[in-house]
Order: structure tokens, then sequence, then C-alpha cells
């Protein structure tokens, strides 16, 4: 899903982020709160992660018109210590609780080193990559995951169809770490945790279970870890409430900021990510399909940089969601 499309329009950036903050608005969402949506999902796209863009804008623009997320949530702190918080989505979409959660992250982790935010009774908050590297922009190292409500059973289980319930499909929530550099790119994990895509289902792939099977034993428990940190650790099994009134708000999101400069020179820091990734483009050979040895992260600071120059390359899959909730809520294509 996330290979550049080979056929596309562009779309310059300032035209899809208003495109976007005009359809969450005509959805029932405050400005700030569509701002905020708008310009985390414009973020991915820019960096060529179609599957956390504005494509779907549609979809969850039709969550809060069909009254399965809240559009108009009262986002409250329900607890706090000196390295933590709890907050409270009321059902709504998770972007805008988290990037709060992760403000107060950070500015705790700034005062004593470690700051972690924690959010309960939300939607999807999209990539874990946004909230993590908020945590890098503010000189620390970031963690994010996500948990869903009830994960492991059959039906929550991640990315499609999974009829047998097999253990080597289990759990897809988003995890991302963002690790800060210098004049190199920084070093930014952020992916999901089971080791298939979510279209990669059938035969042909449960072969590989018994072949490479330590491959998804490890990818089992990644997906165990997150749900249990970004889910359970959250509090949102201690009411239904919520969740019943909201049935797309069946999610929890977690943060942890790690200041550097609280243990170490943020200077040699940066310095040791530089030369990691000097020494791992020198000394090793791509992999398939690429032209050089990069870290994770490295591909989406390119992309990011073209697309600001060019436009973003916005593919039929994203037009078709486009089209969609453009002829519903009469919002002028952006491309257009």
């Amino acid at each position: 899903m996330n290979r550049p499309p080979e056929e596309f329009v562009r779309v310059q950036e300032e035209r899809l982020l208003n495109f976007a903050i005009a359809c969450f608005e005509k959805a029932g969402l405050a400005h700030d709160h569509a701002a905020t949506i708008s310009r985390l999902l414009v973020n991915s796209d820019l960096r060529g992660v179609r599957s956390h863009g504005t494509r779907t804008v549609n979809g969850y623009c039709l969550a809060f018109e069909q009254g399965r997320l809240n559009p108009s949530p009262e986002i409250r702190l329900v607890h706090e210590t000196p390295t933590a918080v709890v907050i409270e989505g009321d059902g709504t979409l998770g972007y805008l609780p988290m990037v709060r959660a992760t403000e107060q992250a950070i500015a705790k982790a700034k005062e004593v080193g470690l700051g972690m935010g924690l959010v309960r009774y939300i939607g999807h908050y999209g990539s874990a990559g946004h909230y993590a590297r908020m945590c890098m922009e503010a000189g620390c190292i970031g963690f994010s995951v996500q948990g869903y409500r009830n994960q492991g059973q059959q039906k929550t289980d991640g990315g499609g169809p999974n009829p047998d319930a097999h253990l080597g499909y289990f759990g897809n929530p988003p995890i991302c770490f963002a690790i800060p550099s210098g004049d190199e790119p920084p070093v930014v994990l952020d992916a999901a945790t089971c080791i298939l895509a979510d279209n990669q289902r059938g035969p042909e792939y449960e072969a590989l279970f018994s072949m490479i099977p330590a491959a998804f034993f490890k990818s089992i428990g990644y997906g165990a870890v997150a749900t249990l940190m970004g889910g359970g650790l959250t509090g949102f099994t201690l009411s239904d409430e919520s969740w019943q009134r909201w049935s797309a708000a069946r999610h929890g999101g977690m943060v942890l900021a790690i200041d550097i400069e609280s243990v170490v020179p943020e200077a040699l820091f940066r310095a040791e990510t530089d030369r990691l990734a000097r020494d791992v483009r020198t000394h090793y050979r791509p992999m398939p399909g690429n032209d050089r040895a990069r870290l994770p992260g490295a591909v989406e600071e390119e992309i990011f940089a073209q697309h600001r120059r060019e436009g973003i390359r916005y593919g039929e899959m994203e037009q078709e969601n486009a089209r969609a909730v453009s002829a519903r809520l009469g919002v002028p294509l952006p491309w257009e």
C-alpha cells in the first residue's frame, strides 16, 4: 500500500490540508480539532505513508457522521504523577487527545528526564510516528504504541480476513521509535507489529510459519506487548460506557518521551546516531530492490522533501476516497 503510486495527480500540500480541514468541519468538528488531525494526515502523505494519510478522511468523516465517533469531545486530564498523565478522549478520534498527551509527556521529560502520556476511550490514532516524532523534535527519544479492546479475539485481530484465527496472524497494533540525529536522517522505526502486511493472507504466507518461525514468534510478542502497553496500561477496560456510546472508540494510546540531555550530552548522542547511519551505508549491501543501505526513516525524509518541492503524488486509492467524501460533503477536490 505504501509503494509510490505508478499513476497519480500532483496535489499541493496547502490545498490538501485545506481540503481535509473543510471535510472534518463539515462532519461536525471544531476548526482547531479538524486542523490538528488534517496536519498529521498530510504529514503522512508527505512522507509517502499512503496507508495513514488523507485517504482516511473519508472513513473518519463517515464515523463522525454516523455517530460512531464523537465530533465534540470533552477531552480531560483524569490522573497525573510527576512522570505521567492519563487523558480521557471521550469517544473521539485519537489524534487530538494523543497530541495533548504527547505535549505533556515532553514537558515532564524536560523536568525529570522521562514523561509518559496515556489516552483512553479513543478511536484510531493513525501512525504511531506522529507522537514519537513530536518527542524527537523536542530533543527526546520517542516511543508510541496503540492498543485495542479485546485484541486477540478473531473479530478484532488486525489486518484482514483470518477465518482460522491462526496465531501467526496475531495482532497488528502500530508501534514507533523515533531517535534524533545530527546531519544524517533521524532513525524512525514507524511500523505495525505483525511481520505480514494486512493483505498478506493465504496458504503461501502460512507456509512461512514453519519456514521462519522465529520471525513470527517475534511478531506475536511485539503485538502482545504493544497492545498491553498502548491499551491495558491506559485503563481502557475500567468502563464500557464510552465504547457503548461511541462504537469506534475501542482504543487506547501511549507515548513515552526520554529526554536525551538528562543522561548524556545531546550533541554527543546525535553524533553517534550519525556515525551509525554512515557506517551502515558504507559497510552493508542494500536490501533487494534498494539502491542504498539505509536505516529506517531515511526514505521517508527523502520523499518528504520531494513532495514539498513537487507536490504530493496522489494515487487512485487516495483519489477514490477524496471523491467520495467530496461528493458527500460538498467540498471541492484539492486537485481541481
